[in-house]
């Protein structure tokens, strides 16, 4: 742990206040959205599909505004967007826990869904923009901290929900509040690198440029279902706990565990494995690598549904517990090799230009991945458990890591992940 804050202290102070910044975004996010259904449907009553519809406005607004999100941070600059993705999100979670109105909680949903989509291109940009040659080592420290914030904002979100949920929302909001000020006040202004041409360029000739980015569109298509399957710890792997153990504690401590031990493993072994990518692999091994860690998550539920589920006792709770656990850790391991380098191709393949609306359009793409992998689980688990199949599912999943894998190693073999070295300004200050 000493060896990852003396490397956080290396970056420059901009670098490091991202990386707290996306740990407080995690932390306050994740302190509320996970008991904002039971909030919905309990404390207000409000039927399941309107809480479904809520629901969905946030992740509609988000998935569907980040191109958005992005070309403006190109455009204006990056501390600008992220400051008003901020601001919205304190918004947003102080109506979620004062009003009980439709229109305004669907409101509010679209506010922190917009938010998202407004600060997330933007940080992931100025990062890539300060760290330069560091870009993957920066990355992979980004990416500590943002599990940091998903592992500790469910635990405060818990403790607060437990007193009221409007608490929660406020303390939330509080915490975002406070962010705010500290960017405003401490986070240096960025644009993005300069363009001779930028005053006579339309947002629709920024687009064109992103769209007919053959290879960057190539490698997004290939990527787009290791997000569908990193997302299976949320769904499938919760799920299949549920079926195997039933209701009751166990279920409860179970899926805990899954989501401790994937967060844990992340900010204990994100860097040192880094380090060893860089030095013995490459980045496009390294992405072939996690991807086919992905594959293999899903080999151990594969495996289980040969075996007969024991009576209740220390045995099931283990064949409850035991394949998900493993999956879970393989598929934080597939994100770890992965990650770093995946943000740093992308950087490459916009050849420094417009990078912001890249990573604008690449999370609508892979969002687009979350949403049709996890209709297409949800139809499979339930085909599987009809038809009496139980393996199908994982088998499905297994196979769809590995065609990844594939789809990125031909991008890698052909010289598609590279391309030649982009400029390297200093970062502009206005």
């Amino acid at each position: 742990m000493k060896a990852m804050i003396t490397q956080v202290r290396s970056f420059e102070r901009s670098v490091q206040l991202l990386m707290v910044n996306q740990f407080t975004i995690n932390l306050g996010f994740y302190m509320l959205m996970p008991y904002l259904a039971q909030h919905l449907a309990g404390n207000l009553g409000l039927a399941a599909w309107l809480v479904g519809l809520i629901l969905g406005v946030r992740n509609f607004s988000q998935q569907g505004m980040f191109l958005f999100g992005g070309t403006l941070a190109d455009r204006l600059g990056y501390k600008p967007v992220i400051i008003a993705g901020l601001m919205l999100r304190i918004v947003g979670f102080a109506v979620l826990g004062l009003v009980d109105s439709l229109p305004a909680l669907l409101a509010a949903s679209a506010a922190t869904g917009l938010a998202g989509a407004l600060f997330n291109p933007a940080v992931r940009a100025y990062l890539a923009q300060d760290a330069g040659e560091r870009r993957v080592e920066a990355f992979a420290l980004f990416n500590v901290f943002y599990q940091a914030g998903i592992l500790l904002g469910p635990l405060v979100g818990i403790a607060l929900t437990g007193v009221s949920f409007r608490l929660t929302c406020v303390v939330a909001a509080g915490v975002f509040a406070v962010l705010s000020v500290v960017q405003i006040r401490a986070l240096p202004a960025r644009t993005a690198p300069p363009d001779p041409d930028r005053s006579a360029v339309t947002v629709l000739s920024q687009w064109r440029t992103v769209v007919t980015n053959r290879p960057f569109l190539l490698f997004s298509l290939a990527m787009i279902g290791s997000y569908a399957l990193s997302f299976q710890v949320y769904l499938a792997l919760p799920l299949e706990v549920k079926r195997v153990a039933g209701d009751g504690h166990v279920n409860t401590m179970g899926v805990g565990l899954l989501f401790a031990a994937s967060g844990l493993a992340t900010i204990f072994c994100q860097t040192r494995l880094t380090t060893w990518c860089k030095r013995r692999l490459g980045p496009g091994l390294s992405m072939v690598a996690g991807l086919g860690c992905l594959a293999v998550a899903f080999l151990p539920l594969l495996a289980a549904t040969a075996l007969t589920v024991p009576g209740q006792g220390p045995a099931r709770w283990a064949l409850a517990v035991g394949p998900p656990l493993v999956s879970a850790l393989f598929i934080a391991l597939g994100t770890m090799l992965a990650y770093p380098f995946e943000m740093d191709t992308i950087v490459a393949l916009a050849g420094n230009r417009y990078v912001a609306t890249h990573y604008g359009l690449y999370n609508t793409i892979s969002g687009i991945g979350i949403t049709l992998g996890n209709l297409l689980t949800g139809v499979t688990l339930d085909a599987a458990r009809n038809a009496g199949a139980p393996a199908l599912p994982w088998a499905v999943l297994a196979a769809t890591g590995g065609a990844c894998a594939l789809a990125v190693l031909g991008l890698h073999r052909t010289g598609r992940l590279t391309l030649a070295p982009e400029p390297r300004p200093h970062p502009a200050t206005v």
